[in-house]
């Protein structure tokens, strides 16, 4: 029904209005009676053979929603009653900013793909805690960091432990995000020296709580080798939890939308079905290369129920999803636990 009846419609609006359209039809939609138990039997598909247990945490399925689709912590009730394993909030800053200038979501239905530069927008961190003390479910929940478009790289570090602190009650993993290409000289701070410096300041904080969170690091698709040989290394020495792989790409290189459109869009990152075979070879890259404590989330172009196989295969011990819940629907998420139980 979301493919071939929704979806058609919602395509001829604009995407973020699109956005805000859903997220509010949703929210209203299960404040109606019986649409929980409908969507439950719907989407949910529950096995214990589904479960994984990763740093200390028990997830019900392994396909989480990626960050960036419920950047405040709005929906996290509404969205686990979709049969996601986990959600990831943010990427959430101290501040509220209001992000780049629209419009800057754009889609690309030739290639099943979106190009955004959102730039981080969101309603600032203490939002976001409010709603997460008020939340009901228990779906696990991560909190993905960043900076303000208005701090320096030389004072980034402040804003991080200022995510860190004012998350650590309200979620269980977090996420060091680095990698967006849409806050200006953000990835610079991917380099070795800075990022090791981040991670291992973060660390500290975080062996000073009650009890450590699982720290996690998103990275960018665009690295060389020896940016991610680096990344190994650092993910080693801070004893990070895991890696997310991948945030969106800056590389436009093999699509099918005409080159005129594309430029006309103009920067971005790029994500969908073109990411899909690159974010799994680096998967598998990591995975050859990081040690078995070290977890991997992988993230970029799972379109499909067999497009999640491939990276759980290629070494991800988890996967998340958007651009391909955009394009799929909910309907997804039951899809690829579905074909997860025939292959066990």
């Amino acid at each position: 029904m979301y493919k071939s009846l929704l979806r058609p419609l919602l395509f001829k609006l604009d995407p973020e209005k699109v956005h805000y359209l859903t997220t509010d039809a949703l929210r209203t939609a299960f404040s109606l009676p019986f649409t929980k138990s409908i969507s439950r039997s719907m989407f949910r598909v529950e096995d214990k053979l589904l479960e994984r247990e990763l740093f200390g945490l028990k997830f019900p399925n392994p396909v989480g929603l990626a960050a960036g689709f419920d950047k405040d912590a709005k929906l996290v009730d509404e969205l686990a009653e979709l049969g996601f394993g986990f959600i990831e909030i943010g990427t959430l800053t101290p501040k509220p900013q209001e992000g780049n200038p629209k419009p800057r979501l754009f889609r690309l239905p030739e290639d099943r793909a979106i190009i955004n530069r959102m730039g981080f927008n969101n309603e600032g961190v203490e939002a976001a805690v409010k709603r997460l003390r008020e939340r009901k479910s228990n779906i696990i929940v991560g909190g993905n960091i960043g900076k303000n478009k208005v701090t320096p790289n030389e004072e980034a570090l402040n804003d991080y432990l200022y995510c860190f602190k004012a998350l650590y009650e309200v979620v269980d993993y977090f996420v060091v995000n680095v990698s967006s290409p849409n806050t200006p000289d953000l990835r610079a701070l991917q380099e070795k020296e800075p990022l090791q410096q981040l991670l291992m300041a973060l660390q500290d904080l975080n062996s000073s709580m009650p009890k450590a969170k699982p720290l996690l690091l998103k990275i960018a698709p665009d690295l060389n080798k020896a940016q991610l040989n680096d990344i190994i290394e650092i993910a080693i020495a801070a004893k990070l939890s895991g890696i997310i792989a991948t945030n969106t790409t800056i590389s436009r290189e093999g699509l099918h939308t005409p080159s005129t459109r594309v430029s006309e869009i103009g920067a971005g990152g790029l994500s969908g079905k073109p990411l899909t075979k690159h974010a799994t070879e680096i998967i598998r890259y990591l995975r050859q290369h990081l040690p078995q404590q070290i977890k991997i989330i992988g993230v970029g172009g799972i379109m499909t129920a067999e497009d999640a196989q491939e990276k759980l295969d290629a070494g991800a011990d988890l996967v998340q999803l958007y651009t391909g819940f955009i394009y799929e629907g909910p309907a997804l998420v039951a899809s690829i636990n579905k074909r997860l139980l025939k292959g066990i």
